[in-house]
């Protein structure tokens, strides 16, 4: 495995599952030291001891609630206080719940709002400067194809994930002379808890089995499979890396191709 992160430290968010599990591990696997967050402490300390340490690395865990945004700042601050280092930052929360846009209630904006670009600000803004001062940034940030081609019946997602990706794009034109990139990996359906409970929904509404849904969806794409968290993981490490030192401001779908736009 190459160790290219040695003494590199690199923050993730919603890792004790998933994608954001995979990308831990596989970041740690690359000599990273390894900041989990997420709000579960039991599961956080279960990731923490099944990542990679033999580089000496040193993983550490943060206990907060996304749908509290201050509660946020301070857990950052009072982290970076104690622990002043940070190359990478991984935003990854979980996705809005399912429904039309013109059938969501203006407080669901909100809260999806709040959960992904808020806590991305908060996390940015207590980082940039410790990445500044090792003169190494990598700000990944997991959002969905949906940037590229809305999907149906995912409307306040659809919505959240283009005001990502487009702070992402703002903030890669402004960082980038510091050494810092910002980039978007947009997965495509990836056999996650989320995956399944869009899933199941979508069987409790048509009367069609789990599985039928589940062939439909795999039909959509190229490669006729779900991707696995950790295909997902690979395009963040690349991304975290000191090779993509010249990719910055880019939207990478990891989907199969089953995004039909360039």
């Amino acid at each position: 495995m190459n160790k290219s992160l040695i003494n590199k430290t690199a923050i993730v968010c919603g890792s004790t599952q998933g994608i954001g599990k995979a990308t831990a591990l596989l970041l740690s696997q690359k000599g990273a030291n390894i900041v989990l967050i997420a709000r579960n402490q039991e599961r956080l300390e279960i990731v923490k001891n099944e990542l990679d340490t033999t580089a000496g690395q040193s993983h550490h865990v943060i206990a907060v609630d996304f749908s509290k945004p201050e509660d946020v700042r301070k857990a950052i601050a009072n982290f970076l206080y104690e622990f002043p280092k940070a190359e990478i930052l991984v935003n990854n929360t979980g996705g809005p719940a399912g429904g039309k846009a013109i059938e969501a209630n203006p407080e669901e904006y909100l809260k999806a709002f709040n959960m992904h670009l808020i806590n991305n600000q908060i996390l940015a803004q207590a980082v940039i400067p410790f990445m500044k001062k090792s003169g190494y940034g990598r700000i990944i940030n997991i959002i969905s194809t949906s940037v590229k081609q809305p999907l149906n019946g995912l409307g306040v997602s659809n919505t959240i994930r283009g005001a990502v990706a487009n702070w992402a794009k703002t903030l890669a034109n402004e960082l980038g002379e510091f050494a810092i990139t910002v980039n978007n990996v947009l997965p495509g359906a990836t056999n996650t808890e989320r995956l399944k409970s869009i899933i199941a929904s979508k069987s409790a509404k048509t009367g069609k089995s789990i599985a039928e849904i589940s062939k439909e969806m795999q039909s959509q794409v190229p490669l006729k499979r779900f991707a696995e968290p950790y295909e997902i993981a690979q395009g963040v490490a690349f991304l975290a890396s000191p090779e993509a030192s010249y990719i910055n401001g880019i939207n990478l779908p990891v989907d199969g191709g089953r995004t039909k736009s360039l």
